[in-house]
């Protein structure tokens, strides 16, 4: 029996002294948490049952602004990850850090692999993409904002459950009847600049800044002390004195507040449908952006969200293969409409848009077809994206002075005033560095 287990046990070290087949790995850093996590845990995991040669490995890096300024600095250090995602507000920054990435279309062709353009929604290419035409960051999550409402809520308020609020005035009309229901937070929203100031411009035609909001140019300036900026702050700000809306934070922190049942309505990410759909006890509708009826031009198309992977300089050439077959194996048809239907982002192809049309989803889920139709509209040069540099240093400045308004210290013009002076600061500073 001894001499059997003693067999045995030669056997197992024997094999263990066999050469086994070493696999590339890609280090992957997001900022995808909760069900979002998740969902980016699942892609590794079937990235790599897909095959032997590679294993992508994804590390969670805290926020968007965390994550990048871990990514800038670690490269700087010599030790950066393959693959970081980088939220759309740091794509200049980005596209500015010379030396610092390699163009995704480039990797994808240097490995052989077919990658066509032409292939994505329009309005997601065209804000990754350089002038000379190259992809420079992959799309993986492109989000737009949407309005989210409990129709609970509603019924109980005397509103129509079925009847979303499709302009502003009708969204502080339905706050009001939400408030006397005896509902504590009517409305609220997340990310304060991107749904109320930057998605707002665009889906009014409307410029947030000049220089076609930063694609003709670095020398930009802010536009958002219009009279129509400072028209929709002021009627936030009366809604905010009246309680009928209620600011939750900066950032991504209200998101909890509609699926918990906080709060009734809520303008945010349509890549909150995840959560939303897995936390929410109770019926819900998804609905566009709201817009003033007498604007002109309105409603046109919202402005990209999400987040794109930055592929870092610095890799062995075996490497940047492995990269490119997991980037290869995300622009799956397949890959794209499952992640579209999981999460809520956008499918940023259109093969994934008609797949996903055609399984029935949109009908069997009301409302996740939004963020799609909201974004494939015909765009103008006002409304085809934002991209400035220090965008995360404008958007803090944002946060700033519009919480000066909720809490009464501010005056609207005031607040947006002092944005446009300070932001353009901080626009100069990023076009003195990278003339």
């Amino acid at each position: 029996m001894q001499f059997k287990h003693l067999a045995v046990a030669t056997a197992i070290a024997a094999g263990a002294c066999l050469p086994a087949h070493a696999q590339t790995e890609i280090q992957w850093w997001h900022s995808m948490s909760a069900a979002l996590g998740e969902w980016v845990n699942d892609l590794a995991k079937q990235y790599n049952a897909s095959q032997t040669q590679y294993k992508v490995v994804p590390t969670y890096k805290g926020t968007y602004d965390e994550s990048m300024t871990a990514g800038i600095a670690a490269f700087r250090a010599g030790n950066a990850p393959h693959i970081i995602q980088v939220f759309e507000v740091g794509t200049a920054t980005m596209m500015a850090s010379k030396g610092a990435i390699i163009p995704a279309g480039k990797v994808l062709n240097d490995a052989g692999f077919k990658f066509d353009p032409t292939q994505y929604v329009s309005a997601v290419t065209g804000y990754y993409t350089a002038p000379n035409g190259q992809m420079l960051s992959y799309p993986l999550n492109s989000s737009t904002t949407v309005f989210y409402y409990n129709k609970d809520a509603f019924k109980k308020a005397g509103l129509d459950a079925n009847k979303p609020p499709k302009t502003w005035p009708e969204v502080f009309e339905a706050a009001a009847k939400l408030k006397a229901s005896g509902h504590s937070c009517p409305f609220t929203t997340s990310w304060i600049s991107w749904t109320q100031l930057e998605s707002f411009s665009l889906w009014h035609n409307t410029l947030f800044a000049s220089k076609n909001n930063g694609f003709d140019g670095n020398d930009a300036q802010l536009l958002v002390n219009s009279p129509l900026h400072v028209r929709h702050f002021e009627n936030l700000a009366k809604a905010a004195k009246d309680g009928t809306f209620v600011y939750k934070g900066r950032g991504n922190v209200p998101d909890a507040s509609f699926p918990s049942g906080e709060c009734a309505m809520m303008t945010a990410s349509s890549g909150l449908y995840a959560r939303v759909a897995r936390e929410a006890k109770f019926a819900y509708g998804i609905s566009t952006m709201p817009y003033y009826p007498d604007v002109k031009g309105a409603p046109q198309n919202t402005a990209i969200g999400g987040a794109s992977l930055w592929v870092m300089a610095g890799k062995k050439p075996e490497e940047y293969k492995g990269v490119a077959d997991f980037l290869n194996f995300l622009n799956d048809t397949k890959v794209q409409a499952a992640t579209h239907q999981r999460t809520g982002y956008l499918p940023v192809t259109m093969g994934a848009y008609k797949l996903t049309e055609a399984s029935g989803f949109y009908e069997k889920n009301p409302g996740t077809d939004v963020a799609v139709t909201q974004m494939i509209r015909k765009a103008t040069d006002k409304s085809r994206g934002i991209r400035l540099g220090n965008f995360t240093q404008v958007r803090s400045i944002i946060d700033e002075e519009t919480e000066q308004i909720w809490s009464g210290k501010k005056a609207p013009k005031e607040a947006l005033d002092t944005i446009v002076t300070r932001g353009n600061e901080q626009l100069a500073r990023f076009a003195r560095a990278n003339r």
